[in-house]
């Protein structure tokens, strides 16, 4: 800490000094202590920005996953297409439709029974006590005519008031008026029936009907069965799947064609490999120096690293080719008994008892321990658990037999189950189509995507999407995403920041006891200074008194010039 050094100057002039200038120099120089804990406050501050930027594309890029590994994401789209609109139109296809090409022949469509009365004049009513009688399935009624219903638009009226099963207009013409009667039953089931002696009471001449169309359901085949349906939005004929006759087309084929929403796959893909750069691009940021040749604020910092090697790490995932997996329900306490067997490809089957302790993560030890090819692990989802055997053998080579024999859950009494063997082409990353740059960065080739979609569908979503039987790069991903970013309290973004909130809260409290410390000194300063001023500034006069004295006492006069 340098020193300051006070210049009182004459102490006869009686000028005195500055005080002001004096004690910000003394000042300065108490705050030279705080200059070093505000350049790490500073980086600590800048380090928090480049680590709250990096939690932030941590979460897009989580997001940018999600559709990929959502059972209800991308995969589960489908697409529809017709040969023939003008026959078929397709009007949805649910997650649940299977792909595949269907053959639709529409040989007649639905349609909804329908009359209409003969003309009346636009003035006339209808005779007290006529009747007319409607009947719609086992739906029989007569009605009588009296004051309240005796023209075409009050009995329209009263027949949509009731429940007749039908839907009763007016239509005027040029010449006069008609009732329009239509089932409110599409097809065969909403045939109408008009009886009655209903009677023009101006004219006295009966009031007749005249069908318009009758009512018909639908007929149709596809891939050879027969269908019929009431309605022309036929739903279930094609499992998942809802479409429109448009027209009847007796004898000729309409393909349907269901298919995987390929494209939309593409885009989530394409989206995942572009966040996924993102967050790269911050992390070699951080290795670099700025535009003014100094360190970006987390350079040499180990949270780079970590996030670094983790998201490599996921990359490099690879998913087991053969697994298989307990099906039945077994909680995490649950203790087991008995013994199974497992054998790999055309091996011989070895048969593993289950350990003394009896827990789940005992038993795929000892299968472990058997050295059969085989991982066994214990997965777990709250209360749950699945016992995981898998293995990096494709083929039938690999493929895994699991005979549960006598293994039982102990706790509930029941039988351990196992799913069949399940094997996975697409076992890595590269598959899809993604590549790694010099940079870590990514590329993705969409055709080779496309190439993999159409000829092993159903392993890009094992390989995606979670299971129960295996861990799978999609959920792999997840939980590593879910331990690097800011989504929870342990995160290593959320603990960077948290360990950088310590540091900065200590030295804000530093600067904050050393910032009221100068203050008083600062103060204390000023008084004492503005005090040995004063005094200063006094020695002249007091000077002037003692030479008065002096020339009192002695005679002698100082200021003489004699």
């Amino acid at each position: 800490m340098s020193t300051v050094g006070i210049s009182f100057g004459s102490p006869t002039s009686g000028q005195g000094f500055d005080v002001s200038s004096t004690v910000s120099q003394i000042v300065a120089n108490l705050q030279a202590v705080e200059t070093p804990w505000n350049t790490q406050l500073s980086a600590l501050q800048s380090q928090d920005t480049a680590l709250s930027s990096i939690g932030t594309d941590l979460s897009s890029l989580a997001s940018a996953l999600n559709p990929l590994t959502d059972f209800a994401g991308v995969f589960s789209e489908k697409e529809g297409s017709s040969s023939d609109t003008s026959v078929l139109a397709l009007t949805s296809a649910a997650s649940d439709a299977a792909a595949g090409t269907y053959t639709v022949k529409v040989d007649s469509l639905a349609q909804t029974s329908s009359y209409a009365s003969g003309i009346l004049a636009t003035n006339d009513t209808l005779a007290t006590g006529s009747t007319l009688s409607l009947s719609v399935g086992s739906n029989s009624q007569t009605i009588t005519i009296d004051s309240a219903n005796d023209t075409l638009s009050t009995l329209a009226a009263a027949i949509n008031a009731g429940s007749y099963g039908v839907t009763a207009n007016v239509i005027t013409t040029s010449t006069g008026q008609q009732l329009s009667l239509v089932s409110n039953t599409s097809g065969a089931a909403g045939q109408i029936t008009v009886g009655g002696s209903l009677i023009d009471g101006t004219t006295g001449q009966a009031v007749t009907f005249t069908q318009g169309q009758p009512g018909q359901d639908a007929s149709l085949t596809v891939d050879g069965v027969a269908i019929g349906s009431a309605s022309n939005t036929i739903t279930g004929a094609i499992p998942g799947v809802t479409f429109q006759l448009v027209s009847a087309a007796p004898g000729s084929a309409v393909q349907v064609e269901i298919t995987n929403n390929n494209s939309d796959i593409e885009s989530a893909l394409t989206s995942f490999v572009s966040s996924y750069n993102t967050v790269i691009g911050d992390l070699n940021t951080q290795e670099s120096n700025d535009a003014s040749g100094n360190a970006e604020p987390l350079y040499g910092d180990p949270t780079v690293a970590t996030l670094q090697q983790d998201l490599q790490s996921a990359l490099n995932f690879t998913q087991a080719a053969n697994a298989v997996g307990t099906t039945s329900s077994i909680e995490s306490s649950d203790t087991l008994s008995g013994s199974l067997s497992i054998s790999v490809g055309s091996g011989a089957a070895t048969t593993i008892a289950v350990p003394a302790n009896g827990t789940l993560a005992s038993l795929a030890d000892a299968i472990n321990a058997a050295n059969l090819g085989v991982t066994a692990s214990v997965q777990t989802a709250g209360n749950s658990a699945t016992l995981s055997v898998v293995n990096s053998t494709a083929g039938s080579s690999g493929a895994i037999t699991i005979n549960s024999g006598s293994l039982t859950d102990s706790t509930t009494g029941s039988a351990v189950t196992f799913a069949p063997s399940q094997s996975n082409a697409i076992t890595s990353l590269t598959q899809l189509g993604v590549s790694m740059n010099n940079d870590g960065t990514l590329s993705l080739n969409t055709d080779t995507l496309d190439s993999v979609l159409d000829s092993n569908y159903q392993d890009v979503v094992n390989f995606l999407e979670p299971s129960a039987s295996f861990t799978s790069f999609g959920s792999n991903l997840t939980n590593i995403l879910n331990n690097l970013g800011n989504s929870t309290s342990s995160g290593v973004v959320v603990l960077a920041l948290s360990s950088n909130s310590s540091s900065e809260s200590q030295l804000n409290t530093n600067l904050s006891n050393e910032n009221a410390y100068i203050s008083s000194q600062q103060s204390q300063l000023t008084t004492e200074l503005n005090e040995a001023n004063y005094t200063l500034q006094a020695i002249p006069e007091q000077l002037d008194e003692v030479n008065e004295l002096y020339s009192a006492i002695t005679g002698f006069n100082e200021n003489s010039s004699n």
